[in-house]
């Protein structure tokens, strides 16, 4: 495995981004892309079908083991079928279960987040959980003849963990996350990623159906538009090069505007071990198939995870990791850092909201999309693959287009 971005590839990267930057027209022979289907946006049965087929079996960013520091120490996921408990043992392994107990089906654990007593105690009728999930009593144990404990533990869920970060995959069945992170993890090993973090974590609920965001993190098409101000002004959506992977993963490199520009509120910050000139002077955003946005810069590490929560509804995670060492999340820069992230959410979310609207409309009938925008339906093409053709009607398919150029 080549380690991370070395030379070559930094490099081959820059070279593609100056190639980028001269291109009058998209490459000699690439595809016409075909409209994505207005109802895969808008039909209830296609959003049901995700919710079975893609949520519910695919590897899922969950949290940071900051937010689990302690033997304990749990927090409840909400964005699967189900409630899920991810909680740290006494051996200091971090396990998931469904938060469900083993009798009549009540909630284990009711806090969002804390730190759970030796026993996970249901307040229902009392049957009592180790932290490692194996049922340990029951109430009234006499009523119980013949009863096998040792088959009634908690549920548990597949959580693996790749470097600090905790990803969750309800299918039992799923590839190890390791391999399902390849190739896009390939890029990032020269960094010093278990060394992050977490700095700051908050959510917000937005009006729109979820990929109505999925594709504007995706392209940098609107940057001159939508954010004229702030993303335009530092990055050049011209020079962005793009790189397609299995597995639905991507990156889209844009350049900063001037070589010698510097992020104000970074001043001062720890630089990630490792960073090179693709982190020192572009804006290199991660896309780990299906939700999480990861634009690494050279002293910070800002991702955005994007949720379901209904057909016209979606959950915005924000989380801010910086290298150990930086101060922490009470150092002086930070504060001026996130609120300047926040200020191009709220431009990106100012027509996020408003569009739900719009495309109900019949005047919205298809996504064209340009040569700039192929991660949208390299995106598109993932999810057909994972939903499986057969399963999807013939006239909210993807054609697919883009398999000769994923690298």
């Amino acid at each position: 495995m080549s380690p991370g971005l070395d030379r070559a590839t930094v490099e081959n990267w820059m070279q593609q981004v100056a190639a980028e930057r001269k291109r009058t027209a998209p490459p000699p022979g690439f595809p016409t892309l075909s409209d994505l289907p207005a109802g895969r946006y808008t039909d209830p049965a296609f959003f049901a079908l995700e919710r079975q087929r893609l949520w519910g079996q695919t590897w899922l960013y969950a949290g940071h083991v900051d937010e689990l520091p302690v033997s304990g120490s749990y927090f409840l996921w909400r964005h699967g079928r189900a409630p899920i408990v991810v909680i740290r043992g006494d051996d200091d392994e971090i396990r998931a279960f469904y938060n469900t107990c083993r009798h009549r089906g009540a909630p284990v654990l009711r806090d969002p987040r804390g730190t759970a007593g030796a026993r996970l105690v249901c307040g229902y009728h009392g049957w009592s959980y180790d932290r490692a999930g194996a049922l340990r009593s029951v109430t009234e144990p006499r009523d119980w003849h013949g009863f096998d404990a040792s088959c009634r533990g908690l549920t548990p869920v597949r959580c693996e963990r790749f470097a600090n970060w905790l990803f969750i995959n309800e299918d039992p069945e799923a590839e190890p996350l390791e391999r399902f992170l390849q190739p896009v993890v390939r890029f990032w090993t020269h960094l010093s990623l278990a060394s992050l973090r977490l700095v700051e974590r908050y959510s917000r609920e937005i009006s729109c159906h979820y990929k109505v965001l999925i594709d504007n993190f995706l392209e940098a098409y609107h940057f001159n538009l939508l954010h004229p101000r702030t993303t335009h002004r530092i990055f050049d959506n011209q020079g962005t090069s793009i790189h397609l992977w299995r597995h639905g993963h991507s990156v889209m490199l844009s350049p900063h505007r001037r070589a010698d520009w510097v992020d104000p509120g970074a001043v001062g910050a720890v630089e990630l071990h490792g960073a090179t000139a693709i982190e020192r002077e572009h804006n290199p955003s991660y896309c780990v198939f299906p939700n999480l946005i990861v634009p690494i810069a050279a002293t910070a590490v800002p991702c955005v995870a994007i949720w379901p929560v209904g057909p016209k509804r979606s959950v915005l995670d924000v989380m801010w990791f910086a290298p150990d060492g930086d101060g922490g999340a009470h150092a002086e820069l930070w504060p001026t850092r996130i609120a300047n992230f926040q200020r191009i959410l709220d431009e990106d979310i100012q027509l996020a909201e408003p569009m739900q609207a719009t495309i109900e409309s019949p005047g919205f009938t298809g996504v064209p999309l340009s040569y700039q925008e192929r991660r949208i339906y390299h995106w598109h093409e993932e999810l057909d693959r994972r939903l499986g053709r057969d399963h999807i009607p013939p006239h909210l398919r993807v054609t697919p287009r883009l398999s000769a150029y994923v690298e």
